[in-house]
């Protein structure tokens, strides 16, 4: 496999990239200005959001690749590992991106709020793409962040720069959501797999050997992220993956009650519950009944 380039601060980013440093825990890097190289891959000790100018070939990020097209957003979180394949031909990279350090956010209620942005984890092939008019808007916040660092650091350098990257952040949120309704289509698509995978489950002897099956597993099996599945199936049943599974599992657990030569306990296995208690206190929390008194009731 081929090695990955650690790079862990603002700093050495900027040196890579030939890029002054002019706060030593954020910046707005101009890619254009590094020197041609080959494609390589890299694990960011910090926070990244990718805006890229032209269409610039393979990104390997995780486990997929993603065809890396103008006017798209990637957003890259400290620990994931994202880069370009590499085929022996030198590149010269081109957009620009945001990069922020953790250590920014200390005591800021973006700091707080942070880890609220799902798509800082979300996979490269779920990459935010951007009409004309919101491609303005992302350059404009970028402007403001790099008109302040231009200004140097003075008392209200850092609260300037963290509002303008959380207003930055909160545009993302609107167009994720614009992204969703316009995929409807695409979206109800996952939504029938979803539901089909869950069929599928629920008729196998997987939940004795797996048990109840989970929001990771299901968005693995989609080729999704976890974040973006569970927020897929939000915006699409108004309920969470985790409320949906649930309420699958309850729906699978009505129908077996009925069959009256299995005991509750054999049941509960048969759907995955570890023990028995926990599936009563599950299907009682969701229909107001322990089994035995909704077997007898109906």
């Amino acid at each position: 496999m081929e090695n990955v380039t650690q790079i862990d601060t603002i700093g050495q980013y900027n040196a890579i990239n030939n890029n002054e440093t002019l706060h030593p825990l954020v910046n707005i890097v101009d890619l254009s200005k590094a020197d041609k190289r080959l494609n390589r891959r890299s694990n960011f000790g910090f926070y990244a959001i990718f805006l890229k100018e032209i269409k610039c070939g393979d990104l390997h990020y995780g486990c997929n690749y993603y065809d890396y097209e103008e006017g798209s957003l990637v957003f890259v979180g400290p620990g994931q590992v994202i880069g370009i394949e590499n085929n022996g031909e030198r590149y010269q990279p081109k957009g620009q991106n945001l990069v922020f350090h953790a250590d920014l956010l200390k005591g800021t209620s973006l700091g707080r709020h942070i880890s609220d942005y799902n798509f800082f984890s979300y996979e490269v092939h779920e990459a935010l793409h951007l009409s004309e008019s919101e491609r303005k808007i992302i350059y404009d916040c970028f402007e403001k962040i790099r008109n302040e660092l231009q200004r140097g650091i003075d008392k209200h350098s850092r609260t300037l720069i963290v509002s303008n990257i959380e207003l930055l952040l909160n545009y993302c949120v609107r167009f994720y959501d614009r992204q969703f309704i316009t995929r409807e289509n695409a979206n109800k698509g996952i939504l029938q797999k979803f539901e089909e995978l869950l069929n599928g489950y629920f008729s196998s002897d997987k939940p004795r050997e797996i048990g109840l099956p989970s929001v990771n597993y299901c968005a693995e099996q989609l080729n999704l992220s976890a974040n973006y599945f569970g927020d897929l199936i939000k915006k699409e049943t108004g309920k969470s993956a985790q409320e949906y599974i649930q309420l699958k599992t309850m729906d699978v657990a009505k129908e077996k009650i009925f069959d009256t030569s299995k005991s509750v306990s054999e049941i509960a296995y048969e759907l995955g519950f570890k023990y028995p208690q926990h599936f009563t206190r599950s299907f009682k929390n969701h229909t107001g009944y322990t089994p035995n008194d909704y077997r007898m009731l109906n």
